[in-house]
């Protein structure tokens, strides 16, 4: 597993940066529990309505800027019935870059991966309360109490991340291993059972604090190929990608090429070199999409389309302690770090929420992969949504968040 554990937290940190900066949404308390069906009318009629989106302000948020370790920018902003869409074209080709252009969505993935789980959770083909080691004995060391399968979607399972205490890669390793593809039981045995050196052991008892960790995610979908006899890949196809006519939206499972048309991402090579790193081996979780495909994802699944409304309701559920408060949050600076419970966990079952100065509650998930920043945020009650992606020519891939940043703020602050 290639290991850039420090940019993946960084990354995951986004999302509180990207919510902080929008804090001029002007929303209704959140929807009702009541499932409101896919028609536009069906979402609660707020109380104010957004000035109109400006295309103009839009698009200078997304575009390129000197210094800035950013290729390429693809977006859409829906606000109010208001729908915007826009794109900023490559620097490093000096050709455009198509609105419904294909690009990584990294840790997004682990959306999907959620809502499969409770599909099944809601078939009772798996019990979220009871444990990993009951549903895959022997993954876990010996040396881990019981982890239940809602600990692992809710980031309160005390497993350490992915690769801990192995030597961090260089830009270059990375750039030469980016066809790598290693599956999701040789990711988990490398960073739990590592050869060379002593085996990691639990960060913190299960269920006491939350801390964002990937290879939660990667062990949820050793459990749904286990649990269904069906790829991480063809479970997410049949479930989801299939029913809402995700055309844009794919699984790779190691096929490297990406389909037309796409954003270019880049890594700079430690002589300067700006190498194209779109074509990506990855893992079984790796996916693509558009920003019309998530934001039609986000929405069918605030709709009640996707899931149950029990199954629904539990996934943007928050832990707390049995003294009903929300557990710390721990592990990284960044993550939870806004709004009144600052410092508590702020992740439900795949997916991350932060509520704003004026009480306005965003739910989403930011992800990256090599050579993409990709975020996807929503109001509850879906007044206001953005998706944005951006190419970026570095690992720490801040120029993209710098770019959702000022698209929020343009979108929802004009």
């Amino acid at each position: 597993m290639m290991r850039i554990n420090a940019k993946r937290r960084a990354a995951a940190a986004a999302f509180t940066a990207l919510a902080t900066a929008v804090t001029g949404f002007a929303v209704v308390a959140e929807a009702s529990a009541a499932t409101p069906s896919l028609s536009a009318t069906a979402v609660a009629t707020p109380r104010t309505t957004a000035p109109a989106l400006n295309p103009a302000t839009l698009q200078q948020a997304i575009a390129m800027r000197p210094g800035e370790a950013a290729a390429g920018a693809v977006a859409l902003v829906r606000s109010d019935g208001q729908t915007w869409r826009g794109s900023a074209g490559d620097t490093q080709t000096g050709g455009p870059v198509a609105d419904d252009a294909h690009f990584r969505i990294g840790s997004i993935s682990k959306t999907f991966s959620a809502v499969v789980l409770l599909q099944l959770a809601a078939e009772h083909r798996v019990d979220l309360d009871q444990s990993v080691q009951q549903y895959l004995p022997g993954l876990l060391p010996a040396t881990f109490q019981p982890i239940t399968l809602r600990q692992l979607l809710n980031m309160t399972s005390g497993l350490p991340q992915i690769g801990d205490g192995g030597p961090s890669m260089t830009t270059d390793q990375l750039i030469a291993g980016r066809f790598e593809y290693q599956g999701f039981r040789q990711i988990i045995d490398s960073t739990l059972r590592p050869a060379g050196r002593p085996w990691p052991g639990p960060v913190f008892a299960p269920g006491t604090a939350q801390s964002y960790n990937s290879l939660n995610f990667r062990i949820v979908g050793l459990l749904i190929e286990h649990v269904t006899g069906h790829s991480f890949g063809d479970e997410v196809e049949a479930r989801i990608v299939r029913p809402l006519h995700l055309t844009g939206t794919f699984v790779p499972q190691g096929a490297p090429r990406m389909p037309s048309p796409y954003m270019h991402g880049y890594l700079t090579e430690s002589q300067g070199t700006v190498t194209d790193v779109s074509a990506a081996g990855g893992d079984p979780s790796s996916m693509i999409s558009t920003t019309g495909d998530l934001n039609r994802f986000i929405t069918v699944l605030f709709q009640g389309r996707l899931l149950p409304h029990a199954q629904l309701t539990q996934m943007l559920a928050l832990p707390h302690d049995a003294a009903g408060d929300l557990l710390p949050y721990t592990g990284d600076s960044g993550n939870c770090q806004s709004g009144p419970d600052k410092g508590k966990a702020c992740f439900g079952l795949g997916i991350g929420t932060d509520t704003l100065p004026d009480g306005t509650v965003l739910w989403g998930k930011t992800g990256e992969d090599m050579g993409y920043f990709t975020a996807m945020f929503a109001t509850r009650d879906l007044r206001h949504v953005g998706i944005v992606s951006t190419g970026v020519t570095d690992v720490a891939a801040e120029a993209g968040l710098e770019k959702a940043n000022r698209l929020a703020a343009a979108a929802f602050m004009p």
